[in-house]
Formats: C-alpha cells, sequence, structure tokens
C-alpha cells in the first residue's frame, strides 16, 4: 500500500505505477528553484541489477534527478518510487528510505574526526542499531570489499582522495541498499586516483547492484551501463544502450556534446 499521497500531483491507483521487474520509476517529476526549472517533467524506469548513467551537460539536472530519489532535494511535482516505497509521499519516513538508497557523493562528505571504520559503521550502529562488535564486523567486511582492509584506522586526512571516495562507496554499501547512486564520484579526484574508484564501481556493477550514476567517465559508461541516458535543459533527450547513444547518436546535440567531452579529455 502507499504510506500517504504524494507531493503536489494528482491522485492515481498504486498499481500502474510500476513493472514488477522495476525498482526505480520516476514520473513526470519536476522540481524548480524559485523561477528557475531544472527538471522538467523526467520520466524514467530502472530495472532490477540494470546499470543506468546519466550524462550531458553541466546544469542538465542529472544531480538534482539523483538528488529527488532520495528526497536530498524536495521534489515540487510527480511520482518516484523505489520498490514498493513512494518516495514522493508527505508520510514517508526517510530514515527508512535512505536505508534502501545508497549515495555516493561527488565531495565524499566523509567525518574528519572519525577513522575510516568508524566512518563506515556510523549509520549501521545509529539507524540500523548494530551493536558495536557487529557494526565492526561488517564494516571491515565493506573496507576490504574496496580494497582498503589495511585503512581501517586510518582518518579521512590520512587517505589519499580515491582512498577516502573507496570509503564513501564503502559506507553507502554497508547497508546493502536497494539501489546505489553515484553523483559525479570522480569529478573532485586528481587524474591519476580516478581509476582505482572506477574500478570499485565495476565490481559493485558485477555484484549484481542496480546502479544510477552521473559521471562523465564515457569509457566507464561504455564498459559498464545498460543503458545511458542522455539529459538536456531538465528533460530527458535520448536514452539507449552505450553503443548506440555514445557511437552513433542520431541527435545533433549528443555528438555535439561527446566531442566536446572527447576534446576536454584529450
Amino acid at each position: 500500500m502507499r504510506p500517504g499521497a504524494p507531493v503536489a500531483a494528482p491522485t492515481r491507483q498504486p498499481h500502474d505505477r510500476r513493472h514488477a521487474s522495476e525498482i526505480v520509476v520516476i514520473k513526470e517529476l519536476r522540481k524548480s528553484f524559485g523561477d528557475l526549472e531544472v527538471l522538467r517533467g523526467v520520466d524514467l524506469a530502472v530495472r532490477q541489477g540494470e546499470a543506468v548513467v546519466l550524462v550531458g551537460a553541466s546544469g542538465s539536472g542529472k544531480s538534482t534527478c539523483l538528488r529527488c530519489i532520495n528526497r536530498l532535494e524536495e521534489p515540487t511535482s510527480g511520482y518516484i518510487f523505489v520498490g514498493d516505497t513512494e518516495v514522493t509521499a508527505r508520510q514517508v519516513d526517510l530514515n527508512r528510505l535512505r536505508r534502501q538508497i545508497g549515495m555516493v557523493f561527488q565531495s565524499i562528505n566523509l567525518y574528519p574526526h572519525m577513522t575510516a571504520l568508524e566512518n563506515v559503521t556510523l549509520a549501521l550502529r545509529k539507524v540500523v542499531g548494530l551493536p558495536r562488535a557487529v557494526a565492526n564486523e561488517k564494516g571491515r567486511h565493506f573496507l576490504d570489499a574496496v580494497g582498503l582492509s589495511d585503512k581501517t584506522a586510518c582518518y579521512p586526512a590520512q587517505l589519499s582522495g580515491g582512498q577516502a571516495q573507496r570509503v564513501g562507496i564503502a559506507r553507502a554499501m554497508a547497508l546493502e541498499p536497494a539501489v546505489m547512486l553515484f553523483d559525479e564520484p570522480t569529478s573532485a579526484l586528481d587524474p591519476e586516483l580516478v581509476g582505482e574508484v572506477l574500478n570499485v564501481m565495476f565490481k559493485t556493477r558485477e555484484s549484481g547492484m542496480t546502479m544510477i550514476v552521473v559521471t562523465h567517465e564515457m569509457q566507464f559508461a561504455r564498459e559498464v551501463a545498460d543503458r545511458v541516458v542522455f539529459m538536456d535543459h531538465g528533460a530527458i533527450l535520448d536514452e539507449g544502450p552505450p553503443a548506440e547513444m555514445l557511437g552513433n547518436s542520431k541527435h545533433q546535440r549528443i555528438r555535439d556534446f561527446l566531442q566536446r567531452v572527447v576534446t576536454t579529455a584529450g
């Protein structure tokens, strides 16, 4: 059953919100900041186990769309479902919701006064309610999974940018979410550190995790994405398999964008 009425959206029956295989469904999502409309009626469905990569120019609405999925941004109107939870319901339990949705940020956002292990286990103890010993065991497991078993006692200042971002991924994965959101996780890193984070994301993909990724790393999109979604001025211009979208798009707007990305990276 739906936990509450949607935000600024008309009433409709819940049975038509998603196909059984779809774990994330976005319908007519709009978001405005004052007079600036950032999202203009986004419709997107993501299947269980699918990796979807959002690409597009800065300001096209990619990150805002991601942040609406876990209600870090409040949608102006529209529907979002994650599993059986209506994200846009007024009475939704945000703590419970965010246990289902892991998010890795561009800015990493580790607590500087906590060790890597403490950063990973904080939500396990405070939100999930695990005893410290159980949380620590789980935290060590996920730090090992991202190749940081020897950094559990290190503080963020003692880690490289790539290592810190991998701690951020371990922190999100430790809650065992249904969906992982990645918001340009490599854009703040030095070029030589990007590969280690992308490698962890690749392994996360191989594990069968449902992923929605905002990135400018086109090679990663080619190798990992099941589907590439191109956003332009707050709306989805086109979507399809990586080879089609990144190799031979029918849209001049997309071809121009990819040429700029290649030139910048070149």
